[in-house]
């Protein structure tokens, strides 16, 4: 059902947003950092090939194929945050501040390790979006028109 929609399997949709896994474990356990080349890579090199995935495969709807595809990545970045987070904020945890600063821990920790989720999904599904539009305009702009039908002469 999902490959009727979307054009591509589910294992598919999963694989390419399995792609963008590497750089959320390697920037949590602080192996890569922003402004670096590899990091550039890794940003945008999953996306681009979500992109031309969804251009070369001419899957029938692109922005809601990449949004799936987001919405996974979304998942998976939520996890790995989590699963990671004493890991990438090792002796300096996040702290709420202001009106919450004095929350306790174990509220404190929800709050923040939440928000960290709620960001991780959005996240997800703007890159999907984003690359939904890509695809559904070089999609637009690469196909050959279809002539109108009209009475033959």
């Amino acid at each position: 059902m999902i490959k009727r929609h979307t054009g591509i399997p589910l294992v598919g949709l999963i694989g390419l947003a399995l792609l963008a896994v590497p750089r959320v474990v390697l920037h949590d356990l602080g192996l890569i950092h922003e402004g670096t080349f590899v990091n550039l890579l890794l940003v945008f090199a999953p996306p681009a090939v979500w992109v031309a995935v969804a251009v070369l495969a001419r899957v029938p709807k692109p922005l809601l194929t990449l949004v799936i595809i987001g919405g996974c990545y979304g998942i998976f970045l939520a996890l790995g945050h989590q699963l990671l987070w004493d890991v990438a904020w090792g002796d300096s945890p996040p702290v709420l501040g202001g009106a919450f600063a004095d929350a306790s821990p174990a509220a404190s920790a929800l709050l923040l390790r939440g928000g960290a989720v709620i960001s991780s999904l959005v996240t997800g599904l703007v890159v999907g979006l984003l690359s939904g539009l890509v695809a559904w305009l070089v999609g637009r702009l690469t196909r050959p028109r279809e002539a109108p039908e009209g009475p033959a002469r």
